[in-house]
Parts: structure tokens; C-alpha cells; sequence
């Protein structure tokens, strides 16, 4: 079978084209991606001229595959293996991994790209995974085994959405029980962090978006109001916009924290009034990914999911084919869905 992957080569410019992989190296594995979730962060990747990864790119990076091809040195992983791809696996040598700080790495495991275009050309992989593809190649560290009976459908959104999302209230946070909290954007990520506040024991999750029905999918998800309350202790700020974000510190009670999850835009800028910070004692969080640690975070949370205590399939609205990725992207440009989710192999 000839491998194909969905590819942007230029600015604006995305195709679905033939594909070679070289096979793994030392401590790499070869696997077939079998689904892959459709994020906002790959719209991201496209419209702003690859978002610093050289041209050409691979795109997709929530992805749930097999193993099918193991290099040297890799032990824990054979094939055959189910898994899901980490994008941000910590390497064990950076400043804050050396310090006991593996959820901060600055560093995430690579694999060396071995990946190609027909012609040659050598594709960098969207956040280091590639999965809108029939096959990728990832370091043996990014591909996490999980507990049997998760479909890669659902399996998939743990790779960024639901990491993110629960990561967001579980990690960055460390939101308490009976905490209040406002959820600022309410897609697939916003909708995972009103999960993560539900099993985190919040006394209320207030939901806040422009579109009614992702209010309606907030409250099936374990939001209990929508629209902005009067404060809270933490505000998640799913969106990354100046106006977002001055709409987050507004709500925040004494003692309040903002988490910023949105990717902003690569121009924007705000001015703030400092004199709350100090009278508040307001503090600033950015979370990447949900500061999640893969081999860690990733079963656990699909064991919340198989007992019942973390919705996944209620997130996935719809199964496509790799040819209607672009098409899945306007779907969620309109807020028609929740998560469209490639169904590869």
C-alpha cells in the first residue's frame, strides 16, 4: 500500500500526497495510525506559515496507532502494541527535568525525520508526531501503551484535547475541591477542561461561549451555569485573545488564577492595569498541553474513560477519511462539531 499524508508545502498550500518513510532508528518505532483527531492547533500550523515548523509539514499530531516496527534499543514497546502518540514526552536532560520537573521539559523527545515527500523532500512533523498519515515514525518515549478496551477513536483524544483540556485544571491549576471555576471557550479543549473541573470536585463550572449549542454540549459535560459569573477562583482561557484574556482577569476573585490554554495570534497584544495584581494577588498561568506527562497522565486517563468517569465518545462527533480533513477543518471553524476524528486504517 502506498503511503499518503496530508501535507502543507507552502503558504496556504495543503494536499493529500505520496509518502515514504525511511524505517526507525535507535530508539525509534515505525507505527500505523489507525485514528487521528482533527485540532484546532493543525488549523493553527496551516494558517500561520507552518507556526515555526520548516516547511514542508506533515500535519496531525492526536493520533492512536500500532506499533509496527521497532529500532534498536527500544524494550518496552513491541509490534502490534496499541498507543497513543505524545507530543511533549520528556527527554530526562533538560534544565527542568533535571530538577524534577518533567512536566516543564524544554525539550520533548524526537525522533529524526525520516519522513518524505515523493520527490524527497523531507517533511517536518506537526509537534514532532505527523499523523494526518497512514504511517509516522516518533520516538519510542512519545508512543504510550494504554489498557485494552479504549477505541483509537476515542483513544486518539488524549494526545492533545483531553490532556489539555483535564491537564489544564489536574496540573497547571491544581485546582481543589469546591473550587469555582469559568471556562472561557467551550470546543473539544473547553469542553475536557469542564470534565478535568468535574472529576477535580469543583463546586461550579460556569461555561462561557458566543455559540449557544456549545453551551447546551457544556452542560451535558458537567457544567453547571453559563454565562459570566460574578468570581472565581480559576478562570480557563481556551481562546487567547486580548479580549478573552481581560474578560478572565475581570472574573477573578481574591487569590484568583488565569490559566491561559489558547494559542494567541502571532500579532496580538493587550495592556493591562497592574494595580489589581497586587491588590488581588492575581496570578498568571500558561498551560502547554496541560503540563501533562504522557506515560503518566495518558492511562490514567483512559482509565478514568473506561470506568465511566471521563466522556470521550460524547466528544466525538463524527468519523472522516484522511480526504476530508480540509473539510473538517471548516466544520470546526463553524462550531459544528465537538471533534471530527480521521479514521485511517
Amino acid at each position: 500500500m502506498v503511503d499518503r499524508g496530508l501535507v502543507l508545502s507552502a503558504s496556504g498550500v495543503v494536499a493529500l500526497e505520496e509518502i515514504a518513510l525511511d524505517g526507525p532508528g535507535r530508539g525509534e518505532v515505525r507505527v500505523r495510525i489507525v485514528a487521528t483527531g482533527v485540532c484546532h492547533t493543525d488549523l493553527h500550523v496551516i494558517e500561520n506559515d507552518g507556526w515555526g515548523h520548516p516547511l514542508p509539514v506533515l500535519l496531525g499530531h492526536e493520533g492512536a496507532g500500532v506499533i509496527e516496527e521497532v529500532g534498536d534499543d527500544v524494550e518496552h514497546l513491541r509490534p502490534g502494541d496499541n498507543v497513543v502518540l505524545a507530543w511533549r514526552s520528556p527527554c530526562g536532560e533538560c534544565g527542568p527535568c533535571l530538577r524534577g520537573e518533567p512536566r516543564r521539559c524544554a525539550k520533548p523527545l524526537r525522533a529524526r525525520r525520516r519522513l518524505h515527500r515523493a520527490n524527497g523532500d523531507v517533511l517536518t512533523q506537526t509537534l514532532l508526531c505527523g499523523t494526518f498519515a497512514t504511517h509516522t515514525n516518533v520516538s519510542a518515549g512519545a508512543a504510550i501503551k494504554l489498557p485494552d478496551g479504549l477505541p483509537p477513536e476515542q483513544a486518539c483524544l488524549l494526545g492533545c484535547a483531553v490532556a489539555t483540556g483535564v491537564g489544564s485544571v489536574l496540573n497547571t491549576a491544581q485546582a481543589w475541591s469546591g473550587a469555582r471555576v469559568a471556562v472561557i471557550g467551550c470546543g473539544a479543549v473547553g469542553l475536557s477542561v469542564i470534565q478535568g473541573a468535574r472529576i477535580a470536585g469543583a463546586s461550579e463550572i460556569h461555561a462561557i461561549d458566543i455559540d449557544e449549542r456549545k453551551l447546551e454540549s457544556a452542560r451535558r459535560f458537567g457544567a453547571t451555569g453559563s454565562g459570566a459569573p460574578e468570581e472565581v477562583d480559576f478562570v480557563f482561557d481556551v481562546v487567547g485573545r486580548p479580549d478573552t484574556l481581560e474578560l478572565g482577569l475581570s472574573l477573578l476573585a481574591l487569590n484568583g488564577v488565569l490559566i491561559v490554554i489558547g494559542l494567541p495570534r502571532p500579532d496580538s497584544r493587550m495592556a493591562v492595569d497592574l494595580a489589581p495584581f497586587f491588590d488581588r494577588r492575581t496570578t498568571i498561568k500558561v498551560s502547554h498541553g496541560g503540563d501533562h506527562l504522557p506515560a503518566e497522565d495518558f492511562p490514567k486517563l483512559a482509565r478514568l474513560a473506561l470506568d465511566g468517569e471521563l466522556d470521550l465518545a460524547g466528544m466525538v462527533t463524527q468519523v472522516i477519511s484522511l480526504d476530508d480533513v480540509m473539510e473538517a477543518f471548516e466544520d470546526m471553524k463553524r462550531g459544528d462539531v465537538i471533534r471530527s476524528v480521521v479514521r485511517v486504517s
